[in-house]
């Protein structure tokens, strides 16, 4: 049998699907605890042993992304903060990354101390269109060279000083790869290069660093972070789709929400934003999740307005619960409602968010009127019976006080076997058996 192992190798849980090559259907699945605590191949081999038992496979090809160890940690510094530094914060997003600072304007002591204190594992240097101002740009790769600076950098800025500084950046012994400019002109936003060189940088500096493992078959493994392998099994997905979509990822820590559009006059016309539209996009509420952000969906929900009488007090306590047990597991029917509910509001105020562009700064939203695949994705979704994480997910569809344009016509699925990063890492090399396993397994046309 001709199959891939598709593995991501999570901070909590290690889950694989087997993919049969040939014919692009999903034939394993496991799953075990990830030991970050030992070496994380010990997790990841006795997940690919349980979902290939059985299958005859000889040398399956490997492809592995991986959040484990808090996944990429990345700092944006730019030239100003409502466009290039927005401009980076939304590629580096895109790219897979936990943006854990952003900066803008020229690096003093203070902000220099600020970055550092973020333990940022690559660093996003942007500022200046092409051809534009390019003097805080130098001044920031300048001061990056002279502080002795050793985390990599990736430089997406002003094409007309990047080689300059880059070769100032290397010869202070900074580590830096060069990409084109994510904001080559004030409205046009292009992550594709800077999105390829934060992918490079994880895989050659960031995962070997995080000592994951003791020796280094787990970074050759590695092809991507998880969320940049997600996205792009979205894009597929879409791609085969032929209209916008978007994917609600629950997670333990976040909810990621990820969403295509199809791009329209908005891409060039008078309304534009000057940080430019990324219609392929991601975002990332890092107070929203069900066991260590627990706490922080109830807080966000009474903000947001979005619970009953009465039920503030009991989700407070049950938040708490999970939030100091990440293993919990509910143990009754009455702990498995309240799990349910507060999967559904982390759902709905990341969506809300994501639609509204009300989180971290961000300034425009996304418009999802025209979604028409609301995707679910997380364990407490996969794992609930079918009818009830459709249920939290029709939930999400009818939240009409949102301050958002509801989808009009968006069918809820559930990714169970856990394909969307499957399909993202297949993507590159099996174009076809990504699509064809998406759409099979989600229902796609």
């Amino acid at each position: 049998m001709n199959v891939a192992v598709c593995a991501d190798v999570g901070s909590t849980y290690t889950k694989v699907a087997v993919v049969d090559l040939d014919d692009a259907r999903l034939v394993g699945a496991a799953a075990a605890a990830t030991t970050v605590g030992t070496d994380v191949l010990h997790g990841l081999d006795a997940a690919v042993a349980a979902a290939t038992a059985g299958l005859g496979a000889r040398d399956p090809a490997w492809y592995v992304c991986s959040s484990a160890g808090g996944g990429l940690r990345l700092a944006v510094v730019g030239y100003e903060q409502l466009v290039t530094a927005q401009a980076g914060r939304r590629v580096g997003l895109s790219a897979g990354a936990n943006v854990v600072h952003v900066a803008a304007g020229r690096l003093g002591a203070a902000e220099l101390s600020a970055l550092r204190a973020a333990r940022p594992d690559v660093v996003l240097l942007v500022g200046g269109t092409d051809g534009g101002d390019a003097e805080v740009l130098t001044h920031n790769a300048t001061r990056l060279a002279r502080a002795r600076w050793r985390v990599p950098v990736v430089l997406a800025g002003n094409v007309d000083v990047r080689a300059e500084l880059a070769a100032g950046l290397a010869a202070a012994g900074v580590p830096v790869t060069v990409a084109d400019n994510v904001l080559p002109r004030i409205g046009v936003l292009a992550p594709a290069s800077a999105r390829s060189a934060i992918r490079e940088v994880f895989l050659r500096h960031v995962i070997g660093g995080k000592r994951l493992s003791r020796g280094a078959r787990f970074g050759r493994l590695v092809r991507a972070a998880t969320p940049d392998a997600v996205l792009t099994g979205v894009e597929v997905l879409a791609d085969r789709l032929g209209g916008d979509l978007a994917v609600v990822d629950v997670g333990g820590a976040t909810t990621d929400v990820y969403s295509v559009l199809t791009p329209d006059e908005r891409a060039t016309g008078p309304g534009r934003e000057v940080a430019g539209s990324l219609w392929r996009a991601r975002t990332v509420e890092g107070d929203l999740g069900m066991r260590w952000s627990a706490p922080g969906v109830v807080r966000a929900a009474v903000e947001e307005r979005l619970l009953a009488d009465g039920e503030q007090e009991q989700l407070t306590a049950a938040a708490a619960v999970r939030a100091a047990e990440p293993g919990f597991l509910p143990a009754d029917a009455a702990q498995q409602a309240l799990e349910w509910r507060i999967a559904q509001l982390a759902a709905t105020v990341a969506l809300r968010r994501h639609a509204r562009g009300g989180a971290a700064g961000e300034r425009g939203g996304r418009d999802l009127r025209d979604v028409r695949l609301v995707v679910g994705s997380g364990g407490v979704l996969r794992h609930a019976p079918a009818g009830q994480a459709v249920q939290v997910l029709t939930a999400v569809l009818a939240d009409h006080a949102g301050g958002w344009p509801l989808p009009r016509a968006a069918r809820p699925v559930v990714d169970v076997e856990y394909v969307l990063a499957a399909g993202g890492l297949l993507a590159a090399e099996h174009p076809q058996v990504a699509g064809e396993l998406l759409s099979g397994h989600l229902g796609v046309g």
